[in-house]
């Protein structure tokens, strides 16, 4: 990795941009393929799956049989493994339902909010150069808790031609309704559209490549909503002299094998530190199986060095990475000062790794910057938040007046006479029961 020592603030912003594919190129890319899918659904769907994925069955739909087959291909090691993660997801997101809460804002107006499952939902699986079936189930899972009816998924084939069977294995644990061996750019554009063979969802989950993020937001032009922008992974470890280099080296070079347009940055107040896990780096790197696309996304990496653990998280605050590792002195009090991070995680102890697999947090997260303004998936992701009020004659006397008011200086005397009628009817009840009285 190269090393930096102690840029100037001016120039965090520069530091802080993540390479990229120039957009353009992308959308014009994801714009014929949303075209095609458009004008002819399934077909063109099958298309792009043979010509980018490599698919070369004439179906892309996984039927009930090859998804109870492929329970018999996963050990039971995994299975008992993925048992404790989804016990472990579930309690995390169960934990995040809200109760009903009505508050009474004036005598007899009462408001209050209810949640409602999104009915169908779409989630995408990364698979093409490893089986992610941990997405499966921190996508999966919350949707379930959340009362998603159709919960649909898509995920490109291996090079067998095949969904990894792990990932099917998960999907059906973990509630997925259907399921589809198609990646990319036209699995987007499929459950954004809709056609034959895949419904089309309100809102499109889950992380990807460049292709993946920039389809995802388009399909957001077309009326799909989308959890996140979230592209390649990224983490940012901030490591003082009690850190322990070999855990850092580690850390880093597990979000280095995602792929060659993942991003690791290591932050230092100690030289001596970042020589130490520079040289981790290189032996653990040898003994890594995806050691070219490792090696590959730590040249688009860099470690800084800055003069205290302070203005180190200055600058993660100015990046907002997607995983934050804080693996310094007193790391409790050192999270008190971050303020942008898709997941932090606190101490030497506190790997990367389990937020992705078995904590119970979701690994689902904000990457490029977007951490400053999105949070990472929850079981909120899942769900919308319908407002209610309900008036009574007491309520109407209380604020009708103001209403009336405002509506007049807004000029939007419709809005004035609901409140004006409404108004007349309570006076004039309350005259008549006077006069019984």
């Amino acid at each position: 990795m190269k090393t930096l020592n102690n840029p100037a603030e001016r120039k965090w912003p520069q530091l802080a941009e993540r390479s990229a594919i120039k957009q353009a190129r992308l959308m014009e890319l994801v714009d014929k393929v949303f075209y095609d899918i458009r004008k002819k659904g399934d077909k063109a769907v099958l298309k792009y799956a043979r010509q980018f994925d490599r698919f070369s069955a004439d179906d892309f739909t996984v039927d009930h049989e090859t998804i109870e087959a492929a329970s018999q291909q996963v050990s039971e090691r995994l299975k008992q493994a993925i048992a404790l993660a989804k016990s472990n997801i579930e309690k995390f997101h169960f934990s995040q339902k809200e109760e009903i809460v009505k508050v009474e804002t004036s005598p007899g107006v009462v408001c209050w909010r209810e949640a409602r499952p999104i009915e169908n939902v779409g989630i995408y699986v990364p698979g093409g150069t490893a089986p992610l079936f941990s997405t499966v189930l921190m996508l999966a899972i919350p949707a379930k808790i959340a009362g998603c009816k159709e919960i649909v998924l898509c995920s490109p084939p291996g090079k067998e031609g095949a969904i990894h069977p792990a990932i099917l294995y998960a999907a059906n644990l973990a509630g997925v309704t259907r399921i589809f061996a198609v990646g990319g750019i036209q699995a987007i554009g499929a459950m954004s559209f809709g056609t034959k063979s895949v419904p089309k969802v309100e809102k499109i989950f889950g992380p990807g490549n460049q292709y993946v993020m920039t389809a995802k937001h388009a399909a957001q032009y077309y009326g799909t909503a989308i959890d996140m922008p979230a592209g390649p992974s990224e983490l940012l470890v901030v490591a003082d002299e009690t850190c322990r280099p070999s855990f850092v080296a580690s850390d880093l070079l597990s979000q280095a094998e995602h792929g060659p347009d993942s991003e690791v940055i290591l932050l230092s107040d100690n030289k001596k530190v970042v020589k130490e896990i520079n040289k981790e780096l290189d032996i653990q790197l040898a003994n890594l199986p995806r050691k070219e696309m490792a090696e590959k996304a730590l040249k688009n990496s860099r470690a800084i060095l800055f003069k205290d653990v302070e203005t180190c998280i200055r600058f993660s605050n100015v990046y907002a990475p997607e995983h934050l590792i804080l693996a310094v002195e007193n790391p409790v009090l050192r999270s008190r000062e971050v303020t942008n991070a898709g997941s932090v995680f606190l101490g030497n102890y506190s790997c990367e790794s389990a937020g992705d697999y078995a904590s119970g947090t979701n690994h689902t997260l904000p990457t490029s910057g977007y951490a400053k303004a999105y949070s990472g998936v929850s079981l909120d992701s899942f769900i919308k938040k319908i407002t209610f009020q309900q008036l009574s004659e007491e309520g109407i006397v209380g604020i009708g007046v103001a209403v009336e008011t405002m509506a007049e200086a807004e000029e939007l005397f419709a809005h004035k006479n609901a409140m004006t009628l409404r108004l007349g009817e309570v006076s004039a009840q309350q005259a008549k029961n006077y006069e019984n009285s």
